[in-house]
């Protein structure tokens, strides 16, 4: 049984922060999925799959993966660097590219 621990990033849908403070556990797949003959619908043997844990911190999650003898690997998150844009510097004097319509 295995795991990967994550901070998941910032949905796309919404400008918002919510959720992306939280660590999430989230146990692999074991067994492979299959489809329903009849209804066509996809389903798992594997519970585990439904399962998703939450920490406050990366420290607390790898404390319980160790303490209950879960193997894991830990995602770090990845921040985005976003440059300041202002409305006003599209009308700069020293503005390297010309503005236009």
């Amino acid at each position: 049984m295995s795991a990967k621990i994550y901070r998941p990033a910032k949905t796309a849908m919404q400008s918002g922060k919510a959720k992306t403070n939280l660590w999430l556990l989230e146990f692999d797949q074991e067994k492979p999925r299959t489809i329903d003959p009849i209804m066509g619908y996809t389903s798992s043997g594997d519970t585990l799959q439904q399962l998703r844990l939450t920490f406050e911190s990366a420290e607390q999650a790898i404390a319980y993966a160790e303490r209950n003898g879960i193997e894991y690997r830990v995602i770090a998150p990845k921040d985005a660097t976003r440059k300041t844009v202002s409305y006003p510097d599209n009308f700069r004097f020293s503005r390297m590219q010309p503005w236009t319509h």
